[in-house]
């Protein structure tokens, strides 16, 4: 089978047609028509066998974490997801792996309206690279840099969970049956926060989706805004079986593995309970808990896993005051 018939085969029909795409799949380039007023929003992601992501990976996992981690980012800027490019780079032809891969790709692809408008095939080590386009109105996109002393620090849901399935699968810790497949797929089939990206539009003054961890991934956010913040790690929101784990696992699962996929964001102070939008944004089990505003110089607390709320909300702090405590990613302008 040769590159073209695989086009054919795999690629050239699929679930999703939009009206926006004048020309997809079949030539030199697609032609995509973004609305007007709007702004396009670009991202692209590669992943390497045997660097993110086991060889013998289950194929329709693959396909479909491969779209997720792209629109993630879309969601990390309020984008509406649209259009999508897929570069494969594959050892051999296995027409039961092509069709696993596209099995797991479209099902996503239907959720999010996505359509496939070209990409590239090639021969060698297995490596699968991910384009995805969305769009904006003018002006609106979340970005990194917007982040105020003052704002209050949310992420959408519980975090860890990919890392203590990725540490079972490795061998590092084991968890018990029950306890691997609640979290399995929150590592294989993470689940792109689009919705609430888009109703955090005009809302959050800065986002970012947590791929690298919290604080890695929370500092970009600091940096780029030229502020600090301290985290309140009683306030980490994490799930049941992060709390039975927690006395071999500690924090680190939660703040550094990544591969939570869950939006962080700041929000300016008074603009978080007057919003419906924001209520609907936070509706994911997490119920919210009284402002607890992190002081310039105060100490990271940690308290035991049976006192960790279900919610993480901390306050930015100007960056100006060096301390001593855990800061996440301060940075000075």
């Amino acid at each position: 089978m040769d590159e073209f018939e695989i086009i054919r085969t795999y690629f050239a029909t699929q679930p999703v047609t939009r009206a926006d795409v004048a020309l997809g799949i079949g030539d030199d380039a697609a032609l995509l028509r973004v609305p007007p007023g709007h702004e396009l929003v670009a991202t692209t992601d590669t992943l390497v066998a045997g660097v993110h992501f086991l060889a013998d990976s289950d194929p329709a996992d693959l396909g479909y974490r491969a779209l997720a981690v792209n629109l993630s980012d879309l969601a990390a800027m309020g984008a509406e997801p649209a259009w999508a490019t897929l570069s494969l780079t594959l050892p051999d032809v296995d027409p039961r792996w092509l069709e696993g891969f596209c099995r797991g790709f479209y099902e996503l692809s239907r959720e999010f309206g996505v359509q496939l408008v070209g990409g590239n095939l090639a021969h060698g080590p297995l490596n699968i690279t991910v384009g995805a386009y969305g769009h904006v109105p003018a002006d609106t996109a979340l970005r990194r840099d917007g982040a105020r002393a003052g704002d209050v620090i949310y992420v959408t849901g519980v975090l860890g969970d990919a890392a203590l399935a990725l540490n079972h699968v490795l061998g590092r810790q084991l968890l018990d049956a029950v306890a691997f497949a609640s979290v399995r797929a929150r590592l294989v089939r993470p689940h792109p926060r689009v919705g609430e990206g888009l109703r955090l539009r005009g809302i959050a003054s800065a986002a970012i989706d947590i791929s690298d961890g919290l604080l890695a991934d929370l500092g970009h956010v600091l940096a780029a805004s030229g502020v600090g913040a301290r985290i309140e790690l009683s306030r980490l929101p994490v799930s049941d079986v992060y709390r039975g784990e927690f006395a071999r696992a500690g924090w680190e699962p939660a703040l550094t593995q990544g591969d939570d996929y869950e939006l962080c964001f700041s929000v300016p102070p008074g603009a978080s309970q007057p919003s419906r939008r924001l209520r609907r944004c936070l509706a994911v089990g997490l119920p919210a808990s009284e402002k607890r505003s992190a002081k310039p110089g105060s100490p990271c607390s940690m308290l035991p896993a049976t006192a960790m709320s279900r919610v993480m909300r901390v306050t930015i702090t100007s960056c100006n005051t060096r301390t001593r405590g855990t800061e996440c990613g301060s940075a000075r302008r």
